[in-house]
């Protein structure tokens, strides 16, 4: 009985085991991609964590928005301070509470301070004696800092002038963060932050770790994830860390910042702290998205990232680090002010659904506890690991940026990936470059060797057409050695013209299609690159059968990402990105399949061989030729059987004699060559026969049958357990940001050059691969295309995304009400919104502002921001009394002083027409961070105010430069003074917010555009 080889290279075992393997590493991918590791089931999963204590601190967290401009903000700080308190003592850990009163310029004095204060200054909670030790201990194990001193004034090119010149935004503000500073065994003892000869410009001890998360939310989203679960984890960290059982050798500053949503604001006044010198290392938890697992978006080195690869579940990808350093990434977290004043740390954040993200999605409704122990377990892990070490590690000579004050040593560049979300892979650059030069310079070589000692041995057939005879004046032997040479690059090229089209349809016909079907778009893409390569490569297969076919596909893979490679090395050398491990790792699996290619031909016998079977075939086949022709070839010896023609007798002769017609040297070469697959009976398909397959060259019968399983296995799983990780996540960071204004092709051609690389390892195979697949495949293309466009492209799950704010004149009384967007979907918004019906809605783009987008206006709805405000007052006269300022210019100078104060708010702007060169805010400290006062030469437009108190007072000096040919005091100098208002927990305080939120469909959400919902300005001329 035939047995049929499971292994052979034929056209079942080759489907049925590209099918599994595709299968069974997709499918883990998606549910790792999809789901969220279980929360346990105990709610004390380790002794200090309480789940169920941290999902109700959430709960209570995110229970109103919370933005650093509202009421509420307030209200939120002083919960947490209780909570903090509350934890300490529930551990019966020794602390104290403290604050700073500086001295002089970087010195400071610890001064006690009420923890516990609302916005009047009563105290909520705590003992009448502030400073008193909550145990008897001396040396208190954890101190908390009410940090209501620290401030800072920056200065930072942001916008571009009419006459293209780049401009500076200049800031001030007043920070109240709060610190909690958990001392370590290891750590210095007594109150070192506050002694007199203390520096904030020195650096204290051998290193502490930071854990920091923002407190506050925007006006427009509750702050669940965005960041409620990083200040629960904060919170949690406290509880485990000052447990008697936990204490850490190196000390831990947690850091829970107020005002990171509109300028990073809370971890630029932290660094004026004198805690800020202790930290060395730091952990940063963010939230981009609004739920799933949190994923380690970036990391400063390989040392600490090691420490993040203890956590049970570790989940990213360095691409998402460097798209941030080249510039892909436009957003940014607190992460890069701690980057940049030295230390060295992780940035770990939720990063999907971006449609939930600063919405009122954006709670404990749309996300889990198993998110919160996502975070929570893996910044466990993470710190104990970087408190542990008391190493020199992070010592020594201070790292590459010239302006860093911490002396913490050089960290290396590192390249790290998960593994099915279970596993890290760490290694430095410098041992991904030296794999990459290596590969570069060694896989052609080896090749190259390779095809050598075949071309010696007479085994090379590839570029082979034919064979000469050692015998003179014989005709040359046909070899087919250059079956199958180029079709693989065409077919490629063909295919991926016809994917990438289909990325160009989808944009024109229904361009944000992406934003809720983004595996419709991904099925319709991979399927379309499989049939149609599937369709080209089996048909030229069977035209022209070639059993070199899978040997060229390899070569041509390989010449094809040994150039990525080459463009990989450059950037791992020159810029120092990481992400060229996708193509070390896809060229060193091609590259050891097509190896094998290689030695697959050493079974082969050689060319001369070959052609010295077809002589003798030859001179075989001739002597045949001389015998008698027709039925005397069929004849007993003496011919007397021989019998006449009759009317049975065919036309022109039976099967012999139609041999015996036209027979040629080929002829007689493909019969010789068929002989010669019997010559070794031991390879075989189990009929003791190992036979060509199809139309396929003679000699390939002597080709070893399993090989192609060792090359696929190589290829297949490795490349698309790499590969597939990394498409998903881009192709998920992307597919909602075309709302943002990001291009809108962007996703999709990403989604088309994943769908060529993924099925890239079973293209040389594909050619052997039954029509089932691809069938099944084709009526999911259909299927795909047809839903890609014409569904609409949001849903109540998936919403469209409009930025609002109001502007209103305080002087006349106009207000205007703003929506930005794609301008067809914000029309629609609009629409629907009846104070806007029968309006005119003037749309118009603005520059530097929302890139892409739309802003359209209509006058609305009054806010009443100002809760005070008489009723029945007119706009023009009620308004007024939101913000007063006062102006008075220095005779004969170009300087000017503001007095500037708006009514329940803690933000205003002072915006210039002419750029000003210098500006001095009263009572900003002197040791000041980010430039002080120093504008950029090119000079700045706005002066940002904020205040940690309501109803506060700016004065401002500001100076401007002197117009060529002018003096000083001739120019006029005009702008607007501007206050921002914010608080959206009243909804009758914004109507119009309130409104458009009632009436606007069920598939869009509102949320905002600029740091205020309300934007109230007086025009001032100096």
């Amino acid at each position: 009985m035939r047995v049929t080889n499971p292994l052979s290279f034929t056209p079942k075992p080759v489907t049925i085991l590209t099918t599994f393997i595709y299968l069974a590493v997709f499918i883990p991918l998606l549910v790792v991609h999809e789901t969220v590791p279980p929360a346990p089931k105990s709610e004390t999963p380790r002794p200090g964590i309480n789940l169920t204590e941290a999902w109700l601190d959430l709960q209570e967290l995110s229970s109103a928005y919370h933005p650093f401009n509202s009421r509420r903000n307030d209200v939120v700080r002083n919960w947490l301070l209780e909570r903090i308190g509350q934890i300490l003592d529930e551990n019966h850990a020794p602390w104290k509470a403290e604050g700073l009163r500086f001295e002089s310029a970087g010195e400071f004095e610890a001064v006690p301070v009420l923890p516990f204060m609302d916005p009047q200054g009563d105290v909520i909670v705590g003992s009448s004696d502030a400073g008193e030790l909550r145990a008897r201990d001396n040396a208190p194990k954890a101190i908390v800092f009410n940090d209501l001193l620290s401030n800072y004034t920056s200065n930072a090119l942001t916008s571009k002038s009419a006459a293209g010149r780049r401009l500076g935004t200049s800031t001030y503000f007043e920070g109240n963060n709060i610190i909690v500073y958990v001392r370590g065994s290891e750590d210095e003892e007594g109150d070192w932050w506050s002694s007199k000869s203390f520096s904030a410009d020195e650096t204290h001890g051998k290193g502490g770790v930071m854990v920091n998360a923002h407190f506050d939310s925007v006006a427009t989203g509750y702050g669940a994830t965005d960041d409620g679960v990083g200040v629960i984890t904060v919170l949690q960290l406290l509880k485990y860390f000052s447990h008697a059982s936990h204490t850490p050798k190196k000390g831990i500053v947690l850091l829970l910042n107020n005002g990171e949503e509109d300028g990073l604001y809370g971890a630029k006044a932290f660094l004026s702290h004198p805690m800020a010198s202790f930290v060395h290392t730091f952990l940063n938890l963010e939230g981009a998205g609004a739920g799933g697992r949190a994923t380690l978006f970036r990391s400063t080195d390989t040392e600490v990232t090691r420490a993040y690869g203890k956590s049970p579940h570790p989940f990213g990808t360095v691409l998402s680090s460097d798209g941030f350093s080249l510039g892909f990434v436009r957003s940014e977290t607190d992460y890069i002010i701690f980057r940049a004043e030295g230390y060295r740390g992780l940035d770990v954040a939720f990063w999907e659904p971006r449609s939930q993200y600063h919405t009122n999605q954006d709670s404990t409704k749309y996300t889990s506890k198993d998110s919160l122990w996502h975070m929570l377990s893996a910044s466990i892990a993470t710190v104990e690991s970087l408190s542990s070490d008391t190493s020199t590690t992070f010592d020594g000579p201070r790292g590459d940026n010239a302006d860093d004050k911490v002396k913490n040593g050089k960290g290396s560049d590192v390249v790290f990936f998960d593994l099915f979300g279970a596993a890290l892979a760490v290694f430095r650059l410098r041992t991904l470059f030296a794999w990459s030069l290596s590969l570069l310079i060694a896989s052609p070589l080896i090749l190259i060797l390779v095809s050598y000692i075949l071309a010696r041995q007479g085994k090379y057939y590839l570029f082979s057409a034919t064979v000469k005879p050692d015998v003179a004046g014989e005709d040359p032997v046909p070899v087919g050695g250059w079956k199958g040479a180029f079709r693989f690059p065409i077919v490629l090229v063909i295919c991926s013209a016809l994917t990438v089209g289909s990325a160009f349809l989808i944009r024109k016909v229904n361009p944000l299609i992406i934003f809720s079907s983004s595996y419709s778009v991904w099925a319709m893409s991979l399927s379309l690159f499989y049939i149609s390569f599937w369709f080209l490569m089996a048909g030229c297969n069977f035209i022209r059968p070639s059993a070199l076919h899978r040997e060229y596909a390899l070569m041509w893979i390989f010449v094809i990402g040994w150039g990525l490679l080459v463009v990989a090395t450059v950037y791992e050398d020159r810029f120092r990105i990481s992400s060229g491990y996708l193509f070390v790792i896809y060229e060193s699996a091609v590259f050891l399949a097509a190896l094998i290619g290689l030695l697959e031909f050493f079974a082969l016998p050689t060319k001369s061989a070959i052609a010295e079977i077809a002589r003798e075939d030859s001179e075989t086949q001739e002597g045949i030729d001389a015998l008698p022709r027709g039925d005397a070839l069929l004849s007993p010896a003496n011919g007397d059987d021989h019998e006449d023609a009759t009317e049975t007798t065919p036309l022109v002769g039976d099967g012999e004699h139609r041999r015996s017609l036209g027979t040629t040297f080929a002829d007689r070469y493909r019969r010789s060559t068929t002989a010669t697959n019997e010559l070794d009976h031991s390879h075989g398909n189990g009929s003791g026969k190992h036979l060509p397959f199809g139309g396929e060259q003679a000699w390939s019968a002597k080709l070893p049958a399993w090989t192609w399983v060792l090359q696929f296995l190589l290829m297949g799983p490795f490349v698309l357990i790499v590969l597939g990780q990394v498409g998903l996540l881009i192709v998920t960071a992307l597919d909602q940001t075309g709302t943002d204004g990001s291009p809108l092709l962007l996703p999709y051609l990403v989604v088309a050059l994943f769908s060529i690389l993924l099925f890239l390892p079973v293209t040389p195979f594909m050619h052997r691969i039954t029509h089932h697949i691809p069938a099944f495949l084709f009526l999911v293309f259909v299927g795909t295309l047809i839903y890609n466009l014409v569904a609409f492209p949001f849903s109540p799950a998936n919403r469209y995304k409009a930025y609002f704010q109001q502007r209103v004149d305080l002087e006349t009384g106009i207000n205007r009400v703003e929506f930005a967007g794609l301008e067809s979907y914000i029309r629609d918004l609009i629409s629907h919104i009846p104070s806007a019906t029968g309006q005119e809605i003037s749309c118009a783009t603005r520059a530097n502002v929302k890139d892409g987008l739309s802003f359209c206006s209509y006058e609305g709805p009054a806010p009443n921001v100002i809760s005070n405000t008489p009723t029945g007052v007119p706009p023009e006269k009620g308004y007024k009394d939101w913000l007063t300022y006062n102006v008075t210019r220095t005779p004969k100078e170009n300087k000017a002083r503001f007095h500037i104060s708006g009514l329940e708010t803690r933000a205003c702007l002072i915006r210039f027409t002419t750029p000003f060169r210098a500006f001095h805010v009263h009572g900003a400290a002197s040791h000041g961070k980010f430039g002080g006062d120093d504008v950029p030469e090119s000079g700045s437009d706005q002066i940002k105010l904020w205040s940690r108190d309501w109803d506060h007072e700016w004065i401002v000096d500001v100076e401007w430069a002197v117009s060529e040919g002018k003096q000083p005091g001739d120019e006029g100098i005009e702008g607007k003074v501007v206050c921002l208002w914010s608080d959206f927990n009243d909804p009758t305080a914004i109507p119009a917010l309130d409104e458009a939120k009632k009436f606007v469909p069920p598939w869009s959400s509102i949320v905002k555009t600029m740091d205020g919902l309300v934007e109230g300005s007086k025009p001032f001329v100096v």
